[in-house]
C-alpha cells in the first residue's frame, strides 16, 4: 500500500512538473500561448496597453489543472480600441482584465463562444473590469457579456457606466448545448447604469421570450447592484428554473422581473430603496415563482416597479405574452416603509386573467408614512392571505389574512428590521416543506418576515467587501484635467477657449457686448457661460447653420446671468444636444437669464441623443418666433425618448410666436419610468403658437403642470394637450387661464384647482 501512494506521489509531481508559466507580450505571443497550452499552465499577459485585439482562447484545461489567463498586475493590461474577449475551450480561467477607452462593436465584449461551433464549457473570468466600454452610437447594441455552453462562472468582476442600447449580460439558451447551463454568476459588482430612455437597458437578462419554456438553472448570487437605473428590469428572467440569491439592490430603479419562465426562486435578497424614487423590488408573472424572505427597505416605486408587483395574465397567452401567475409562494418578506405593493397589476382589457393558486404567507408590513399596504387593481380571490402582519399606524382596511399589530424595530447594519411582536403560529403543509429543501438554501423561516439580523449582516457585508475586482485595479487610473476659467470680449476668444478641449471643465466671462460667431460652436465638456454685462449682448451665428452651440455627449452645459439679443441669429437652433447619435449622455443647465428676438427655434433635442436632465429657471424669454423646446424627434414608435428629467419653472414666456414645449415617447412600451416633465410657476402671455399646442406632451409617461398662467395665449385654440398610448401620470393643478385657449386632458389627468377667466 504505501508503494503505491509512493508512486501516485510521485506520478502527480511529475504531472504537476509538466505545466509551464509563460509570459506574452502581444497578440501574435498569446495565439501561440493558447495553441500550446496543456492543463496547468500559467499564461502571464505582460502589462500594456493591448488594443484593437480579440483575444480568442479555445485551449482545454482539466477540473484539477485549468489553463490560466492572468493579467501581469492587477489593472496592469488595458484592453483598448476595438477589442473584445472570446472562449471556445473548457477549463479555461481569464484572471485581472480592464477593459476602458474602448468598444466592441456588434460583439459581446466577453463572449463564453468563439463562433456558433465552439461554445466555452466550465470556463471562467474573474477579477475583470469593463468600465465605460461602449459603442460610439447609442443605438449600436450589443451585450458586455454572453454566456453560452453550461457551467461557466462569471465572479469578482466590475461593471460601470454601460451607456449605448443593449442588455449588459445575456444568457443565451439558443440549442440544448446551452439549456439546463447552471452559469453561476456571483460577487460582482454592477454599478450606475444610467436611465437609458428606452427598452433594452437591463443589467441581466436570462433568456428571451422565444426560448422562455426551457430551464436555465442560472444561479445570479452575492452580487452588488447599485444606481442601476436603465430601465424598469435590472434582472429580467425569461426562462425557467433559475435562482436570485443573496444579492443587495442599492438605490436601483427598476425590479428582478419574474418576466417568463416557470420556477423560479427569489430568495434572501436585501432591496435598499433608501427612499429613492422609482427603486423597486420584485415583478412576479407565469407559474411556480417563489419571493421568500426577502428584504425590502424604503423602496418607492409605483405600479410594474412597486416593492412587489404580480401582474394579470392574458387569457390563453403564448409564453411570450403574459401568462397568468398561479402556484406562486410569496412568504417571509418584509417591507420597511414601502410604497404599497401591486396586486393584480396592468389589469386591463387584455390583461384580464387574475392570479390563482397564490400563497400569500407570514410577510411583514412595517409602515409609518404611507396610508396603505397594498394596491388592489382587480379580483385578489385567488390569492391566499395567511398571517401577514401590519403595524397598526397603517389606516387601510385590509382584506382577511393580514393583522395589526403592535411591531417594533430592531436596527442592523444599514437597514431596520422589523420585528413581529405578536407570535402567529400557522402550520406549513409537509409539501411545501419538501419543495423548500428542495428551492431554498435553507429551510422555511419559523418566524413571520425577513427577521434573521446574521443574514442581513451577512449579505450586506458580502456587497461591500467581496463584490467587484480588487481595489488594486483601479490604482494608477486617468484623472480628470482641472477646469480653466477665461474672459473673453469677443467671439475669437470664445472659440479658442473651447478649443481648451482636455481640460474637465471650462468657465467663460463674456465681457464684451456683441459675440458673431461663422461656425457652431460644440460644448465637449463642462461649459459655463456668463457675464458681467448689464445691457443685452449680442450672440449670433452670421451663416445658416443647423445650430449654434452643440451640446456634444458627455457634455454640460451652464447659462447663467445671460441677457442676450439673439436678432441676426441664423441657425436654426439656438442650441441643440449631439446630432451624432453618440451614446453619451448630456446635461444643461439654464438660470437667470433672458433670450429675446430670436427667429429660428430655441432649442432641440436632435434624435438619438439623450439628456439626463435640462433645468430653466428664472429666465426670460422675450419675442421668439420659433419653437423653445423641441422634443419631438424620437418618431420610431418604440419608446424612445430624449430627456429623462425636464424641469421648466419660474420663467416667463412673454409674445412667443410657436409651442413652447412639444415631447414624443412613441410607441406602446411600459419597460421605462420617462420623460418626467414639471412646469411649474410659469407665466404666458400674449403668445400664439399658430394652431399649435403651447404644451405638446405625447407619451410623456410623468408631468407636473402647476401653478401656471396664462394670458391672452392661444385664444380660440389648445394651450395645453396631453395624448398618452400606455398609462401615465399627469398631475395638473392650480393653473389660471385668462382669455387663453383650451387645455385637452384624458384618463391619465388628474386636475384640481384650475381657473378659467
Amino acid at each position: 500500500m504505501k508503494r503505491l501512494l509512493l508512486l501516485m506521489a510521485i506520478s502527480f509531481t511529475c504531472l504537476s512538473g509538466m505545466a509551464e508559466t509563460i509570459l506574452v507580450k502581444d497578440a501574435e505571443d498569446l495565439k501561440k500561448a493558447n495553441r500550446k497550452a496543456k492543463p496547468g499552465d500559467l499564461i502571464i499577459l505582460q502589462n500594456g496597453e493591448w488594443k484593437n485585439i480579440t483575444i480568442e482562447l479555445d485551449c482545454e484545461g482539466t477540473a484539477a489543472q485549468p489553463i490560466t489567463f492572468k493579467a501581469q498586475n492587477s489593472g496592469g493590461v488595458k484592453i483598448t480600441g476595438k477589442s473584445k474577449l472570446k472562449l471556445g475551450g473548457r477549463y479555461i480561467v481569464v484572471d485581472g482584465l480592464f477593459f476602458a477607452n474602448g468598444f466592441a462593436g456588434d460583439d459581446a465584449v466577453i463572449d463564453f463562444r468563439i463562433d456558433k461551433k465552439q461554445l466555452a464549457n466550465d470556463c471562467r473570468v474573474t477579477n475583470t473590469v469593463i468600465s465605460s466600454f461602449n459603442n460610439p452610437k447609442r443605438m449600436d447594441d450589443n451585450y458586455w457579456v454572453e454566456f453560452y455552453g453550461k457551467r461557466n462562472r462569471l465572479d469578482h468582476c466590475t461593471f460601470l457606466d454601460k451607456k449605448n442600447m443593449g442588455v449588459l449580460l445575456a444568457v443565451i439558451l439558443d440549442d440544448e448545448r446551452s439549456r439546463e447551463n447552471f452559469h453561476s454568476i456571483d460577487h460582482n459588482y454592477f454599478g450606475y447604469r444610467l436611465p437609458l430612455a428606452s427598452n433594452s437597458g437591463e443589467i441581466i437578462r436570462v433568456g428571451v421570450s422565444q426560448h422562455c419554456e426551457f430551464n436555465s438553472n442560472t444561479q445570479i448570487v452575492d452580487n452588488f447592484f447599485e444606481h442601476c437605473d436603465g430601465e424598469t428590469e435590472i434582472v429580467s428572467i425569461k426562462s425557467g428554473s433559475n435562482v436570485v440569491r443573496s444579492n443587495v439592490f442599492k438605490e436601483c430603479q427598476g425590479s428582478v422581473v419574474l418576466r417568463h419562465g416557470n420556477f423560479n426562486t427569489v430568495e434572501n435578497n436585501i432591496f435598499l430603496g433608501n427612499n429613492k424614487p422609482g427603486t423597486g423590488g420584485v415583478r412576479v408573472i407565469n407559474k411556480g415563482q417563489w419571493v421568500v424572505n426577502n428584504l425590502f427597505y424604503q423602496c418607492r416605486g409605483v405600479g410594474f416597479r412597486a416593492p412587489l408587483s404580480i401582474m394579470n395574465g392574458v387569457p390563453n397567452s403564448p409564453a411570450f405574452r403574459y401568462v397568468a401567475v398561479t402556484d406562486a409562494v410569496i412568504m417571509n418578506n418584509s417591507f420597511v416603509n414601502c410604497t404599497p405593493i401591486s396586486l393584480c397589476e396592468g389589469s386591463d382589457t387584455e390583461r384580464s386573467v387574475i392570479p390563482t393558486k397564490v400563497l400569500f404567507e407570514k410577510n411583514i408590513f412595517y409602515n409609518t408614512r404611507d396610508e396603505k399596504i397594498y394596491n388592489a387593481y382587480d379580483d385578489i380571490s385567488g390569492i391566499s392571505f395567511r398571517a401577514n402582519s401590519v403595524s397598526n399606524q397603517v389606516p387601510q382596511d385590509l382584506a382577511k389574512g393580514f393583522y395589526k399589530v403592535q411591531v417594533s424595530t430592531l436596527a442592523a447594519q444599514s437597514a431596520t428590521i422589523p420585528v413581529i411582536a405578536v407570535n402567529m403560529p400557522i402550520k406549513v403543509s409537509d409539501s411545501l416543506k419538501e419543495t423548500a429543501a428542495l428551492r431554498l438554501s435553507k429551510s422555511l423561516p419559523l418566524t413571520a418576515g425577513f427577521t434573521n439580523k446574521k443574514l442581513l449582516q451577512s449579505v450586506t457585508s458580502n456587497a461591500y467587501k467581496n463584490c467587484g475586482a480588487p481595489a488594486a485595479m483601479f490604482k494608477n487610473q486617468k484623472t480628470k484635467t482641472a477646469g480653466i476659467s477665461k474672459s473673453c470680449s469677443n467671439a475669437a476668444e470664445v472659440v479658442a477657449a473651447l478649443k481648451k478641449n482636455n481640460f474637465e471643465a471650462t468657465e467663460i466671462l463674456l465681457t464684451g457686448n456683441e459675440y458673431v460667431f461663422s461656425k457652431p460652436l460644440e460644448v465637449n465638456t463642462k461649459l459655463l457661460l456668463k457675464t458681467n454685462v448689464k445691457g443685452p449682448v449680442k450672440f449670433m451665428l452670421d451663416n445658416k447653420e443647423p445650430y449654434l452651440l452643440e451640446v456634444k455627449a458627455g457634455g454640460a452645459l451652464t447659462l447663467t446671468g445671460l441677457n442676450l439679443d439673439l436678432q441676426g441669429n441664423k441657425a436654426d437652433y439656438f442650441i441643440s444636444t449631439d446630432v451624432s447619435g453618440s451614446s453619451g449622455h448630456s446635461n444643461i443647465s439654464i438660470k437667470n437669464c433672458s433670450f429675446s428676438n430670436n427667429e429660428g427655434a430655441f432649442f432641440n433635442a436632435a434624435k438619438y441623443s439623450v439628456l439626463d436632465s435640462m433645468v430653466v429657471t428664472n429666465n426670460q424669454f422675450n419675442n421668439n418666433q420659433g419653437q423653445l423646446f423641441n422634443f419631438f424627434n424620437e418618431d420610431d414608435k418604440k419608446g424612445y425618448y430624449n430627456v429623462e428629467k425636464l424641469t421648466i419653472s419660474n420663467n416667463v414666456f412673454d409674445r412667443q410666436q410657436a409651442p413652447i414645449i412639444s415631447m414624443l415617447r412613441g410607441g406602446n412600451d411600459e419597460s421605462t419610468l420617462g420623460p418626467l416633465l414639471q412646469f411649474n410657476n410659469n407665466t404666458i402671455t400674449g403668445s400664439d403658437s399658430k394652431e399649435k399646442p403651447l404644451i405638446l406632451l405625447n407619451g410623456t409617461q410623468l408631468s407636473f403642470i402647476t401653478n401656471n398662467r396664462f394670458s391672452n395665449s392661444n385664444t380660440g385654440n389648445v394651450s395645453i394637450q396631453f395624448v398618452d398610448a400606455v398609462r401615465a401620470v399627469h398631475t395638473y393643478q392650480n393653473n389660471n387661464f385668462r382669455n387663453s385657449g383650451k387645455v385637452l386632458t384624458n384618463k391619465f389627468t388628474e386636475e384640481k384647482n384650475n381657473s378659467i377667466q
